[in-house]
C-alpha cells in the first residue's frame, strides 16, 4: 500500500529522503504520525527511523534547509531533533532492545527497520512509510497494524507479557489509546496487563501521572478508568479512587457505588471543559466518602463532613501523584470543598445572604463550580434531572444578580486590618481580627452595605463595645493616600 501524501508532506520528506540518499542510510517515517495520519487525526511531531546514524542523518537534513535549524542531540540515545516551519522532526538510528528485570530503560544495539519496529509497543505505532527511491511512501506493516487500525485494535507486535514487562509503562499506554481513539485492547494484551500488572511499580511516578493526564483529557474519560480498574493497575497507581467502589447494604438500604458515580461525573464534566484541574475536581470531589461513610436506622447511610476531609486529602494525593501543589492543586482543594453548597441552597429558600457567602467563598471560580455541581447530578430519574437543572439555573441567575449589585468576586471588606489598627492604634492581634470579621459577616449577611462609610461605622461601634477608643478618625480620601 503507497501512502497519500500532502503537497507540504511530499516536500519535507523528499528533502529527508535527499538526505538519507547523501548518507547513504535507508529512512522511514515511523511510529505515531503515520498513524495519526491515516485516522486523519491532527498531527504535528515526526519520527523518522534511519539504518544507520540518526545523528548524522539530522545534520543533513539540518544542512539542506534555508534558515539551516539548530540541530539538538543526545549521542547517549543516538537522537537527534530539530524542528522546521512548527514541525518537530525525531532522528533515530534502527535498533534492538532488551531489558533487565528491575529496569525500564533498555540496553541498546544497532538493528534493522523491522528490529526497531518490534520494539514499539503496539502494532498501530509499528507502521512506517518507506522514504527510499525503490519503494517512496510505500507502507511497510510487518506486523498488521493496517488490519488494526481498521478492526479499532490495540495489540502489541510480539507477546504482551514481554512487551509489559519489558517496559511497564507501555500497559498504561495502551489503555491511554483505547481511551483517546475508542480502540479495543485485544484480549490476551489485555490479560497481559491484568498478569503484569505489579510491574508498574518500577516506572516512575511522573510517567504513570503524565499518562492518567492524558486519559482525564480525552473526551469519555471513563473508559481509560474502566480500564485501569478491570486489570487492576488502579489499585496500585490511585487505590484512594478505587476504593469509592463497592455498595454496602444494611437493613435492606444501600447507597449507589461511588466509583461509576464519580465517573459519570467527570464524563459530564468533560462534555463542557477542557480544563484540566476541573476535571482533577470532578475525580475528588467525593474521594473522602468511604472514610466518611456512616449508617443509622434515621438516615440510612450519610457521608457527613467528606466535602471537607476530601478538601484535607488533595495535598497528599498531589504530592503522591506528582501533580504541582500551587495554585492548581488550591483550586481543586476550593472545588472539593465547596461542591456540596450549591446544591444545599437548591433544596432550601435562597436568602442572600447565603448565595453572598458563596461568591464570596468562590470568587471568580464561581463558574467552574457550577459546572461541577450540575456534572454532578447523575440520576437516572428524567423529571429529577430536570428539576435539579432549574434550580440551578435558578441559583445562577441570583448570583448574577447579587453579584451585580454587591460586587463580591474576590472581594476584601472596605475597612482593612490596617484601618483597624490606625484608627485605634493597636498592634496585629486577636482584636483587630474580631473587628474585621464582624465587618465582613455583617456585610455578607446584608446588615451593612458594601461601603467604606457604613463598615466603618460598624469598626467603630464594634471597637466601642470592645473597649477601644479611637485615637484618630480616618476618612476613605486618608484611607487610599496611605494604602
Amino acid at each position: 500500500m503507497v501512502f497519500n501524501l500532502q503537497p507540504q508532506e511530499r516536500e519535507i520528506f523528499n528533502l529527508i529522503a535527499k538526505a538519507a540518499k547523501n548518507c547513504n542510510v535507508a529512512a522511514y517515517v515511523v511510529g505515531g504520525y503515520v498513524r495519526d495520519r491515516l485516522l486523519a487525526r491532527p498531527t504535528k511531531d515526526i519520527d523518522i527511523v534511519c539504518v544507520g546514524d540518526g545523528i548524522k542523518l539530522a545534520n543533513e537534513v539540518a544542512a539542506l534547509l534555508f534558515p539551516r535549524p539548530r540541530v539538538a542531540f543526545y549521542s547517549r540515545f543516538g537522537t537527534a531533533m530539530l524542528r522546521h516551519k512548527g514541525i518537530e522532526i525525531e532522528f533515530v538510528g534502527a535498533r534492538k532492545e532488551s531489558y533487565r528485570a528491575d529496569s525500564r530503560k533498555p540496553d541498546v544495539e544497532i538493528g534493522t527497520l523491522e528490529d526497531d519496529q518490534l520494539r514499539r509497543d503496539f502494532t498501530i505505532n509499528a507502521l512506517a512509510i518507506s522514504l527510499n527511491d525503490i519503494d517512496f511512501g510505500t507502507i511497510v506493516d510487518p506486523f498488521g497494524g493496517l488490519q488494526h487500525l481498521e478492526q479499532k485494535t490495540i495489540k502489541t507486535p510480539t507477546d504482551p507479557g514481554r512487551t509489559f514487562s519489558d517496559d511497564p509503562l507501555r500497559m498504561m499506554r495502551a489503555i491511554r489509546f483505547s481511551t483517546q481513539l475508542g480502540f479495543e485492547i485485544e484480549a490476551d494484551t489485555l490479560a497481559a496487563i491484568s498478569k503484569y500488572r505489579s510491574r508498574i511499580q518500577i516506572v516512575s511516578q511522573e510517567r504513570i501521572t503524565t499518562e492518567l493526564e492524558k486519559i482525564l483529557s480525552a473526551p469519555v474519560p471513563s473508559i481509560g478508568f474502566k480500564l485501569l480498574f478491570k486489570t487492576g493497575l488502579l489499585e496500585i497507581i490511585f487505590p484512594e479512587m478505587t476504593a469509592l467502589h463497592g455498595v454496602d447494604v444494611r437493613d435492606g438500604i444501600g447507597h449507589k457505588d461511588n466509583f461509576y458515580h464519580t465517573l459519570q461525573v467527570v464524563d459530564n464534566l468533560c462534555r463542557k471543559s477542557h480544563n484540566i484541574w476541573l476535571r482533577w475536581s470532578a475525580v475528588l470531589h467525593d474521594i473522602a466518602k468511604p472514610p466518611t461513610k456512616r449508617f443509622n436506622k434515621e438516615e440510612g447511610w450519610t457521608f457527613h463532613g467528606h466535602e471537607t476531609l476530601g478538601a484535607a486529602m488533595v495535598p497528599r494525593i498531589f504530592k503522591k501523584l506528582r501533580l504541582p501543589t500551587n495554585e492548581k492543586m488550591k483550586f481543586v482543594q476550593k472545588m472539593v470543598q465547596l461542591h456540596l453548597r450549591p446544591i444545599a441552597l437548591t433544596k432550601e429558600e435562597i436568602t442572600d445572604s447565603a448565595v453572598r457567602r458563596l461568591i464570596f467563598d468562590a470568587g471568580d471560580d464561581i463558574d467552574d463550580l457550577m459546572l461541577l455541581v450540575e456534572a454532578d447530578i447523575t440520576s437516572k430519574n428524567d423529571s429529577k434531572v430536570k428539576r435539579y437543572l432549574e434550580n440551578y439555573e435558578h441559583l445562577r441567575q441570583r448570583i448574577e444578580v447579587i453579584e451585580e449589585s454587591d460586587r463580591l468576586r474576590n472581594w476584601q471588606p472596605p475597612v482593612s486590618g490596617l484601618d483597624i489598627m490606625n484608627t485605634f492604634q493597636i498592634p496585629p492581634g486577636k482584636e483587630v481580627g474580631i473587628i474585621k470579621n464582624h465587618i465582613r459577616e455583617s456585610i455578607l449577611d446584608g446588615l451593612v452595605k458594601n461601603n467604606f462609610e457604613e463598615a466603618y461605622q460598624l469598626m467603630l461601634e464594634k471597637g466601642k463595645g470592645m473597649g477601644l477608643s479611637p485615637a484618630r478618625l480616618l476618612t476613605e480620601s486618608t484611607v487610599e493616600v496611605e494604602h
